[in-house]
């Protein structure tokens, strides 16, 4: 019996093993574990290494069908091995497995043989269908390499694996038509073999590449046996088969000449070409996305920072020549955050898209919209005649703007808060103009957003003072710079001092001592907050306890903490650890939050809450009344005390129903159980109307400002506060 008649058939005892191995490459054990895990098969052997030597000593001494391959190790660089691969002949399959998200790092995996290049952190059902598809890849491979093996000293046989090669082979005579070709034209071009032969191979090459086409064609060469390699554009028959895009592949060309040689002379005469075209159009596709992942934002599809600065640049160069002006637009969207924190990020995410579109409506071709990151996006304006040009693309925007988005089935009405830089007036390079655009968007962000805003020079001056005070608030941190005042808080009933509320000062080398709403904003914007807070509590504890174990030992400190405080996961364990360090008891110490946090994160910011009440931690609502005052949150919250604005208290004598709203307030605070603190009580009617209307505490500069550490000592000394006498 003929044992290859059949050509699909392959003798039972020259059948590759169905165990499958595999060589996972990490550095991370955990993540090596995981993957292990993720990939677990009866039918599979997995192999773990976690640096490039033990991986090239587990290649040398095993046959492994697929390697997945960080590109980061301790010792070498995954490049590295795929090159030991390629130089040994060792041939798995390898997967790419890498957190580096430069392109240039996947465009050289691709191109040294990487079948795949997957970004961590991946979906596990990704990985795994990745896997089997590569390992199935590797049975059919195995077994075709054992066929060419077995039937490699036959004419017909080799005409089997030329037909069943996954390539286009192919011969042409010496005027470029097709000789012979392979059945794998039918699967790729959708052509029968029989319908090219005989023609010429232009008939399949996209119309832009037959110049390079004829040279790869190999229609003549000047030296013997070259040999040539080119990407063309190989045309398909129709849509039913896989093309590139919707018409074309993109296959790599391999020819070499053909001659016939007489009496030693080699050149005698060109008989035609033998080539092979592979298929790459997947690669291609690959490299293509990388390549525009790397210069647009994925959500909006716009062009990215790298991407907008390379066309500003361009624009200004041709504005140099041409004596034109360039405009430069930075747009934040406002309340954006609100839209996030309401409906979800899917739904900011689909305001974001819509936002983008009615602004490129709004452009120009030769304009350029760009995505900065997050709601902030930016425009290049070429070719303009004059600065007021881009005020009338501005007016455009806001007139855009005034048809509401739909968001979650209801209607949100979008601003947004634009700056404009113009060329070369506010900048002659790429980096100003940015800056200057954005400088100019913070002004309309400070004067209530919704609304446009050329740069100025003076504008220039208030950002580098901003940046300076910055600076200059980092080398406080680190030189300790700051230091606390104290301002009593005082029983009405008793008259005694029954706690102190720690107030941060700054005593700048230049400026000397600046109070908290100098630089407090600043600190939050510029991601200091956290040292400063952290820097707060723990001087407060500090003197709580001496206080407590000295003149005072029923003394409570309260600390103000920022709502950016309440978004960081490690807020809990920073304060406890600052109680715990300095042994305060419970109910001593007391955190007072702003209002309007309670509603940013109701979720999170009532187990942050719920979590300070149980390790003794009073919480207190600062400014109540001043903002969304809601009973609801009263009742889900567990909330320690109140404290009354100092604006209501200034106000108490006034027509204008302050002291009802006092009343209120008094009256809110009975009905939940809480503790009731008036601050900003400068005269003794305050005093008065205060203690008529059921008020526990009351601080302010009728009985003391904020005291220096020293003072405070003295005033804690003297045991009782001395309540002023009416004059």
């Amino acid at each position: 019996m003929n044992t290859f008649a059949d050509p699909n058939l392959v003798p039972p005892s020259t059948e590759p093993s169905e165990r499958r191995r595999i060589l996972i490459v990490d550095d991370e054990p955990r993540l090596r574990e995981s993957l292990a895990l993720l990939l677990a098969a009866d039918d599979r052997e997995i192999r773990q290494a976690g640096t490039g030597a033990a991986a090239i000593a587990e290649l040398s001494r095993n046959d492994f069908d697929l390697a997945l391959l960080d590109l980061r190790l301790p010792d070498m660089s995954g490049l590295d091995i795929m090159d030991w691969l390629h130089r040994n002949k060792v041939t798995p399959a390898v997967i790419v497995v890498s957190a580096d998200d430069h392109i240039e790092s996947a465009i050289a995996a691709l191109r040294k043989g990487a079948a795949e290049y997957v970004r961590k952190p991946y979906e596990p059902e990704a990985i795994c269908r990745t896997v089997e598809n590569h390992l199935v890849k590797r049975s059919l491979e195995r077994r075709h390499a054992l066929l060419m093996a077995r039937l490699e000293q036959s004419e017909r046989l080799h005409r089997f694996l030329v037909e069943q090669s996954p390539d286009i082979i192919y011969t042409l005579d010496n005027a470029g038509r097709f000789m012979f070709v392979n059945s794998r034209i039918e699967h790729l071009l959708g052509y029968e073999k029989g319908e090219l032969v005989g023609k010429h191979y232009s008939t399949i090459v996209h119309e832009e590449d037959r110049e390079r086409a004829r040279y790869a064609f190999n229609e003549r060469r000047s030296g013997y046996r070259a040999t040539s390699n080119a990407e063309i554009r190989l045309k398909c028959k129709n849509d039913g088969f896989r093309h590139f895009d919707n018409r074309f592949i993109v296959a790599m060309l391999s020819s070499v000449g053909i001659y016939e040689e007489d009496d030693g002379n080699p050149m005698q005469r060109f008989m035609g070409t033998y080539g092979v075209a592979r298929d790459i159009t997947e690669r291609k596709k690959a490299e293509e996305t990388i390549s525009f992942q790397a210069f647009h934002d994925l959500l909006t599809h716009l062009p990215n920072r790298n991407l907008f600065r390379d066309h500003l640049e361009l624009a200004m160069a041709r504005a140099r020549r041409q004596g034109s002006l360039v405009g430069v637009m930075f747009v934040d969207l406002d309340r954006f955050k609100l839209v996030n924190d309401t409906y979800g990020h899917a739904e900011g995410d689909a305001l974001l898209k819509g936002f983008a579109q009615r602004m490129r409506n709004c452009l120009r071709e030769s304009d350029t919209l760009a995505r900065q990151g997050g709601d902030e996006f930016t425009v290049v304006l070429p070719d303009l005649a004059y600065p007021e040009d881009a005020a009338v693309i501005a007016e455009k925007f806001f007139h855009s703007l005034r048809d509401p988005f739909v968001i979650a089935g209801q209607d949100f009405r979008a601003t947004a808060s634009v700056g404009i830089a113009v060329y070369p007036r506010d900048g002659e390079d790429a980096d100003s103009l940015i800056k200057h655009a954005d400088i100019a968007m913070y002004q309309v962000k400070a004067k209530g957003r919704n609304g446009y805003q050329f740069f100025t020079a003076a504008m220039s001056e208030h950002y580098q003072s901003r940046l300076s005070m910055e600076n200059d608030l980092r080398r406080a941190l680190e030189h300790r710079e700051f230091e606390l005042h104290f301002q009593p808080q005082v029983s009405i009933s008793g008259g005694g001092t029954v706690g102190m509320e720690a107030l941060i000062r700054w005593r700048h080398p230049e400026h000397g001592l600046i109070d908290p709403g100098s630089f407090i904003n600043l600190a939050e914007e510029a991601g200091l907050i956290r040292d400063i807070s952290d820097w707060v509590l723990g001087a407060a504890c500090a003197q709580l306890a001496r206080w407590r174990a000295g003149p005072a030992p029923e003394l409570r400190v309260s600390v103000n903490l920022s709502p950016k405080d309440f978004e960081r996961a490690d807020l809990m364990d920073r304060v406890l650890r600052h109680k715990h360090e300095h042994g305060i008891p419970e109910g001593a110490l007391e955190v007072e939050i702003t209002e309007n946090l309670l509603l940013q994160d109701a979720e999170g910011i009532i187990e942050k809450v719920r979590r300070l009440r149980q390790e003794g931690v009073r919480v207190s609502i600062d400014d109540f009344g001043t903002r969304y005052s809601s009973l609801n949150y009263l009742r889900r919250f567990p909330i320690s005390s109140l404290k009354i604005d100092q604006s209501f208290v200034r106000a108490l004598g006034e027509p204008d129903g302050t002291e009802a709203i006092i009343r209120a307030i008094v009256s809110i605070a009975e009905g939940f159980g809480l503790h009731l603190v008036a601050e900003g009580v400068e005269n003794y009617g305050q005093l008065t109307a205060l203690t008529d209307m059921g008020c526990d505490e009351v601080q302010g500069y009728l009985f003391s400002r904020p005291l220096p550490v020293a003072e405070a000592d003295a005033w804690l000394v003297q045991g009782k506060a001395p309540v002023p006498v009416q004059s």
